[in-house]
């Protein structure tokens, strides 16, 4: 994947030109005000649906870079506490602290879910996965796509798919993060 392309999934704006559940996705995301109120923190939309795999269910992914977890916690508190379903966590991910924060906005099909760590977004393994995901994509085609969300409606998980479909050798989350420079 290109340096302009990465620097392409740093915002949300290409979710405008592209199918229906990504322009209700930009939708949601823009009437919540998330990227306005967390514009500090970098954050940047990644799992499912920037690919168009995304599945019945599928959340909204979003990434934010924070080195303060209770700042942070505090202003999600602020702006999306009242939220059905609200959930907040600190705990480790892979080896790194992260703060997690979950609600449903009214009226979206999709569940929202904010994962902070004190690392550069684009450094982050789920932004790491979507760049080799997107990779492999652009080399698979529409066959690909179809085939993944097929595995996906089946119960298999967004990386072990990738592996299955693209006959990725050992560990799937490894092999993509290796993918990626």
């Amino acid at each position: 994947m290109s340096p302009t392309e990465k620097q392409t999934l740093l915002t949300i704006d290409y979710l405008l030109a592209g199918t229906p559940r990504q322009r209700a996705a930009y939708r949601v995301l823009t009437q919540a005000g998330i990227f306005e109120h967390l514009a500090t923190y970098h954050p940047t939309l990644t799992g499912t649906i920037p690919l168009d795999i995304d599945i019945p269910g599928s959340d909204l992914d979003i990434l934010c870079e924070v080195y303060d977890f209770a700042p942070f916690a505090a202003l999600v508190q602020t702006h999306y506490g009242h939220l059905p379903d609200f959930y907040q966590k600190t705990k480790a991910l892979n080896g790194t602290p992260a703060h997690i924060s979950r609600f449903s906005y009214p009226a979206s099909p999709f569940p929202i879910e904010i994962v902070a760590q004190p690392v550069p977004v684009r450094e982050q393994r789920a932004f790491r996965h979507l760049c080799a995901e997107a990779a492999l994509l652009a080399q698979g085609g529409a066959p690909a796509r179809a085939a993944i969300r097929a595995l996906k409606l089946s119960g298999v998980k967004t990386e072990p798919a990738f592996g299955q479909y693209f006959g990725l050798e050992g560990d799937p989350f490894q092999v993509l993060l290796e993918q990626v420079q």
